[in-house]
């Protein structure tokens, strides 16, 4: 088997210094071009990179995606990635997916960013759900490191995709009040989230347009997950019988299926003696018991959207091969491209409303949109 090639061979080969070499696998601009393409010729018939990355080399651009994803399963990740891989298949790049415990949603991930700028084989970066991760990829940014993020949880100047949370919730709520219900609690998702302040932000414009006032015993917070809906489930049908609401909006489906639980103990009809709406659309929501009316999140085209926007960074800055449909976007580093997507009412039985009547309600119980917010959010610079 040939002995393995080293920073010192490809050094020698090449006539320079080890630190040379590195100044070049680093892309320093402190490095003279011919000294440059000397040495990144070597390194690819050496092997001295594993041969993705060589070929990249070799060519003065590396051929990785980096996806940053949370570990725990998160019910839109695999049509999000199937949407990814729709459109990157249409290009020479691959893509590889690193994974972060979000357990703990205060820890420092910093190092899990260094470990992958430190390999040198990744052209930019997807981050989805990047939690405490989202400051340090606004710096990377910020230094021309192609970064964007797709459902972020905080204002940031990276390039971004995400759904139209507050159209979304608010069409949910509207839906309830046609249904004749006037009192609507709210299970939101944590505060340091922003899908989770707009959600509450939709929810209170459809009672604000009702002219139903805000009742804060009717808000409660939850943490996105089961057990949390199922808590705040608890608390509310707890409340006084005047107190009481008729029905639930919850900021996640995870979080109705934990109402849906804590009636079931409690023997309340869903929807007879509480209506009920979730928001993501994620698969169980079709199947449990009743059918869930939620929120349906483009999961899919917020996938393409968001590889489109890095392709489309990296044929700015690189030159490289985004899809023909791919088209150019201004790199600014104050203001962004930033990509919101429409959602969409799914009615089901769990609000007491017939999946047949679906229709009839979109088109006549809402208006083309609610105030303050676009009725076609489409890609805007802004």
């Amino acid at each position: 088997m040939a002995k393995k090639s080293t920073i010192l061979d490809i050094a020698r080969l090449a006539g320079v210094s080890p630190a040379t070499v590195s100044r070049v696998m680093n892309r320093r601009p402190d490095v003279d071009k011919n000294t440059r393409d000397r040495v990144l010729r070597i390194i690819a018939e050496k092997g001295y990179v594993p041969s993705i990355t060589a070929a990249g080399l070799a060519g003065g651009r590396n051929r990785l995606i980096g996806m940053l994803l949370p570990l725990f399963t998160w019910p839109i990740l695999a049509d999000l990635v199937r949407g990814i891989s729709e459109i990157l298949k249409q290009t020479s790049y691959e893509l590889v997916l690193y994974t972060f415990d979000d357990e703990d949603l205060t820890r420092d991930r910093r190092d899990i960013i260094n470990h992958l700028l430190a390999t040198q084989l990744t052209a930019g970066l997807l981050a989805v759900f990047p939690g405490q991760l989202a400051d340090q990829l606004t710096e990377l940014y910020q230094q021309g490191v192609p970064v964007v993020t797709i459902d972020d949880q905080r204002e940031h100047v990276t390039p971004w995709v995400r759904a139209d949370n507050v159209t979304g919730a608010y069409e949910a709520v509207r839906h309830l009040v046609r249904l004749g219900h006037r009192r609507i609690a709210h299970i939101r998702g944590p505060r340091e989230y922003l899908a989770s302040h707009d959600r509450h932000r939709g929810y209170l414009q459809a009672l604000r347009e009702a002219g139903i006032a805000f009742d804060d015993d009717l808000i409660l917070e939850g943490t996105f997950l089961s057990p949390s809906g199922y808590e705040c489930a608890q608390h509310l049908f707890d409340l006084a019988p005047e107190k009481r609401p008729t029905a639930i909006f919850a900021s996640a489906d995870q979080m109705a299926y934990g109402v849906l639980r804590a009636a079931e103990e409690r023997s309340l009809s869903v929807p007879g003696d509480i209506a009920l709406v979730g928001f993501d659309d994620d698969a169980p929501s079709a199947h449990v018991r009743p059918p869930l009316t939620t929120v349906h999140q483009p999961s899919f085209e917020m996938g393409q959207e968001g590889i489109r926007l890095l392709l489309a960074l990296l044929a700015e800055s690189e030159g490289s091969d985004a899809p023909t449909d791919a088209s150019p976007i201004r790199q600014g580093r104050v203001s962004p491209l930033r990509v919101v997507l429409p959602t969409r009412l799914v009615v089901r039985a769990s609000c007491g409303a017939s999946e047949h009547s679906a229709a009839a309600t979109s088109a006549q119980a809402f208006p083309a949109s609610p105030p303050d917010v676009p009725s076609t959010p489409t890609p805007s610079a802004l």
